[in-house]
């Protein structure tokens, strides 16, 4: 049986979600900023007939994730019926074999797919320190951190990107670092569904005519810092060979496979 879920199942669904708490951080951290009543989210339930949750599906504006432990007990048919509901176009992410479950589904019409690696860092010893000056960015700099973004080829951005950083900031789910050089921004990194246990770094890129000069690395290490000195565990996605073996460097390891339908 799928329903929507509410505040009375919240201790059910943190005890299912924190099974995998890197692989579910956003579906955690929107939930403990935004709860079950926000009009911005929903979250749907399957449940066996003993009441216990077998699967989750999360909608954040026009964005999903589903997540089951075993993708055998995911009702992909099922979700994808919520999903075809909404007018908008809608993007799909989370684990890559519980996403290739709505892969095929007939009225479904997702977006170009992208799979990444999914990875995570628990300590801070090979972090290090930067030099340079970072910022932290505030309301008044989204559209420039998005205007950097739009610039960078391998980014697909979100038709509600700027909603939704907005609401970060003020919701203190998601904060953005960023260097400068003769008042334009050539490198950014950001957080996204940070939570009470974890934090996912997004965003992270460098100006085309800024790159290799260690800036992108500069500001992870400010974000670092800040992040995981408040006991947080951080979490990103790549797709990029380089781009991974500086991640490994700075302390990640490989988790899993995520894949993103835009």
């Amino acid at each position: 049986m799928i329903r929507k879920l509410t505040e009375k199942d919240n201790n059910q669904v943190m005890a299912f979600l924190k099974n995998e708490p890197s692989i579910n951080l956003f579906i955690i951290g929107d939930i403990e900023a935004f709860g079950y009543d926000s009009e911005t989210q929903e979250l749907w339930g399957e449940l066996d007939t003993e009441g216990e949750i077998k699967s989750v599906l999360l909608r954040f504006h026009n964005s999903f994730i589903p997540y089951a432990q075993d993708e055998n007990a995911l009702p992909a048919e099922g979700f994808a019926e919520i999903m075809k509901s909404y007018p908008d176009k809608i993007f799909l992410s989370g684990k890559s074999t519980l996403v290739a479950k709505f892969e095929g589904i007939e009225g479904l019409n997702l977006g170009k797919k992208q799979v990444t690696y999914f990875a995570e860092c628990t300590s801070a010893d090979l972090i290090g320190e930067t030099t340079q000056e970072v910022k932290t960015a505030t309301i008044e700099d989204v559209d420039r951190i998005l205007e950097l973004r739009r610039s960078i080829e391998e980014f697909f951005p979100n038709p509600n990107a700027r909603k939704i950083m907005v609401e970060s900031m003020e919701n203190k789910t998601g904060r953005t670092y960023y260097i400068e050089e003769d008042g334009k921004m050539v490198a950014s990194a950001a957080t996204a569904a940070e939570n009470s246990m974890s934090a996912m770094i997004v965003g992270v890129c460098s100006h085309k005519d800024n790159r290799r000069q260690g800036l992108a690395t500069s500001v992870m290490q400010k974000l670092f810092t800040d992040v995981m000195n408040e006991g947080k565990i951080l979490c990103l996605f790549y797709d990029n060979p380089e781009a991974g073996r500086i991640y490994k460097r700075l302390g990640f390891k490989d988790i899993g496979m995520w894949t993103m339908h835009r």
